[in-house]
């Protein structure tokens, strides 16, 4: 049997930081950085599906927290995005958040009306 456990860097790292004050004050400030820019990107890729009058209901983006989303899309419409868009994402409709960014946001939401409008669910 094989056990993987993760090494001990991050722990490390994070322990010097909740250390001392200022670099605390500066991971804190850091975090709410990341943490808007990924709630601004879900406002900016439901806004672009309502904008593409995308089938279906997209309120749960906004509505999801977090570093990933849900889409709700099927296998099927997730291998048409990953084969001919070359949106990456996991076959259950998983999409990592943090990797939609200004530069592809746009691509990214005609990969889900392509997806939706070629693929229906049945």
């Amino acid at each position: 049997m094989m056990f993987s456990t993760p090494p001990c860097h991050g722990a490390h790292i994070m322990s010097k930081i909740f250390k001392n004050p200022k670099y605390m004050e500066e991971w804190k400030e850091e975090i709410k950085k990341v943490s808007g820019r990924i709630q601004q990107m879900r406002k900016v890729l439901f806004d672009e599906l309502a904008r593409l009058k995308t089938p279906g209901s997209w309120e749960h983006i906004l509505s999801q927290i977090g570093m990933f989303s849900y889409t709700g899309l099927t296998q099927e419409q997730c291998e048409l995005m990953i084969e001919k868009h070359h949106v990456y994402l996991l076959k259950n409709g998983r999409v990592s958040m943090a990797g939609i960014n200004q530069n592809n946001v746009k691509q990214v939401a005609n990969a889900i009306h392509d997806a939706v409008t070629t693929k229906p669910k049945p």
